[in-house]
C-alpha cells in the first residue's frame, strides 16, 4: 500500500525506509536503517526527482502510481547516479515511456553504463549549469555540484518555492519515522551524530567541492532543503548549514580531546585511561575514548572531525602499527581530515616502533601538528611513565589554551 508524505501543496515525498539494511554501501553500520528519498512535483507538468534503491522498489512504485493516478509522468530529474538513487530509472521508463529524462551529459554517460535497457536519444533532456525547466507554476534551475560526491552530481533549485533538492548533501543515516520534517523530531539528540557520520564518511574527503556548492547555495534564497537521505529541512536551516561549513572546512566543533587506542593485553588501554583521567584533572571536558578493536571506524572518523585534538595510542604489532589502528589512520587520511593537533602514545615489549610509523601517516594530514615526542611504553605503565603521561596531558592542555 502506498505511503506518501506531503511537503507542500504540490510536492510529495515518494521514497521509502529500509530498516533491514545492516551496512550502507557494504561498509557503514546503520543500526537505525536509512531512508531513500524521492520527490514528486504535481504541477501542470509532473516531475519525479530521483528514484530509490532497488531494495525498496515496490513501495516506491506504489507511491508514484498512487499520486499520478491517470496522469502521465512528464519529467524525471536525475541529480545523482549512485545506485541507491537511480536503481529504478528503467522501471519508471517502462511504466511511463514518454517521460523525459532530465540530466547532464556525465549523467547520461553513467546511465548507459548502469543499464542495458535502450533509452532513445530523444528521451533525454540534457541540461547545463544554470539551465531552467518550467513546469507550470514552478521554475527548476540546475546547479552543478561535481564531486559532492560523484563527478556528475547536480542539485535542483525551485525558484518559486525556494526549495533546494540537494542530492546527497545535507543527508543523514537513519530512517524517517512518521514525519518527514527535521523540526518535528529531536534532530540534535537523535540524528545529528548520524548526520555527521554520514557527511564525514561519505562526503568528507571533498571539503573544497562542498565549499563550492555552499557558495552557490548562498547566492539563492532557500526556504527548504530536500536531501536524498533523511529529513527535510524547513526551519533552522542556518544551524545545519553551519555544520556543513565547519565539516567542509575541517573546523573542529569542540575544543576537547579524542583518545583512540589499540591494545592487545591491556597495557596500552591502561595508558589511554590514565592519560584521559589526567586530561580531566586538568580541566578538559567531554574527553572521549575509543577502542579501535571494538568500535567501527566510521564512528571514530566522525568524531575525529568533531574534536580539536586527537591522541592515538597503539601497541606495536608485527613490527608495525596494530592492524585496526593502522586501518583507521589510513581511513582518516583518506577522508582528508586536516587542521588538527595530535598526540601519540606507543607501546612495545621489546621494540616499540608504532609511534614513528603513526607519525608518518599523521603527517600526511594537512595543517596537522604532532605535539611533542611520543610517550613510549614497554609493556605496561610504570611510575615514571605515569608521571610522563601527566606531563603529556599538560602539554596537550597548553595547546588547547593557545599556549
Amino acid at each position: 500500500m502506498y505511503n506518501v508524505k506531503s511537503i507542500t501543496e504540490d510536492l510529495y515525498w515518494v521514497g521509502a525506509n529500509d530498516r533491514r539494511i545492516s551496512l550502507f554501501e557494504s561498509v557503514y553500520p546503520v543500526p537505525s536503517g536509512v531512508s531513500y528519498n524521492s520527490y514528486l512535483l504535481m504541477d501542470e507538468k509532473t516531475v519525479l526527482l530521483d528514484t530509490v534503491d532497488k531494495s525498496v522498489c515496490h513501495q516506491f512504485i506504489e507511491n508514484v502510481e498512487h499520486l499520478l493516478g491517470d496522469r502521465t509522468l512528464d519529467y524525471m530529474i536525475i541529480n545523482h547516479m549512485e545506485p541507491d538513487h537511480c536503481a529504478e530509472i528503467e522501471t519508471i521508463v517502462r511504466l511511463y515511456p514518454e517521460v523525459k529524462i532530465v540530466c547532464n551529459a556525465k549523467t547520461q554517460t553513467m546511465i548507459k553504463q548502469f543499464f542495458n535497457f535502450e533509452f532513445s536519444d530523444g528521451q533525454y533532456l540534457l541540461v547545463k549549469e544554470g539551465d531552467t525547466l518550467n513546469t507550470g507554476k514552478h521554475n527548476l534551475t540546475f546547479l552543478f555540484a561535481p564531486m559532492v560526491h560523484w563527478p556528475e552530481v547536480m542539485v535542483t533549485y525551485d525558484t518559486v518555492d525556494k526549495i533546494l533538492f540537494s542530492a546527497d548533501a545535507f543527508g543523514t543515516f537513519g530512517t524517517v519515522d512518521g514525519s518527514i520534517f527535521a523540526d518535528e523530531v529531536d534532530f540534535d539528540h537523535r540524528y545529528m551524530d548520524e548526520a555527521r557520520r554520514y557527511y564525514t564518511n561519505i562526503v568528507g574527503k571533498y571539503g573544497m567541492q562542498v565549499q563550492a556548492l555552499l557558495k552557490k547555495a548562498s547566492g539563492v534564497e532557500i526556504s527548504m532543503i530536500c536531501p536524498l537521505h533523511g529529513y527535510v529541512w524547513r526551519k533552522d536551516l542556518g544551524k545545519f548549514i553551519d555544520k556543513y561549513q565547519k565539516w567542509s572546512t575541517y573546523t573542529p566543533e569542540i575544543n576537547s580531546v579524542l583518545v583512540v587506542y589499540a591494545s592487545v593485553y591491556g597495557g596500552t588501554q591502561n595508558a589511554a585511561e590514565i592519560f584521559a583521567g589526567k586530561l580531566a584533572q586538568n580541566g578538559v571536558k567531554d574527553v572521549k575514548i575509543y577502542d579501535v578493536s571494538v568500535t567501527h571506524p566510521s564512528y571514530i572518523v566522525a568524531d575525529a572531525f568533531k574534536y580539536s585534538h586527537i591522541v592515538f595510542a597503539s601497541t606495536t604489532y608485527n613490527n608495525g602499527i596494530f592492524v585496526n589502528m593502522e586501518n583507521l589512520l589510513h581511513d582518516i587520511v583518506a577522508h582528508n581530515l586536516q587542521n588538527r593537533k595530535v598526540g601519540i602514545i606507543e607501546n612495545g615489549s621489546w621494540a616499540p616502533v608504532s609511534g614513528k610509523l603513526m607519525s608518518e601517516l599523521i603527517l600526511k594530514m594537512k595543517n596537522t601538528e604532532i605535539i611533542g615526542s611520543p610517550v613510549s611504553l614497554k609493556s605496561a605503565v610504570n611510575k615514571d611513565k605515569h608521571e610522563e603521561l601527566e606531563n603529556f596531558a599538560k602539554s596537550i592542555v597548553a595547546t588547547m589554551k593557545g599556549e
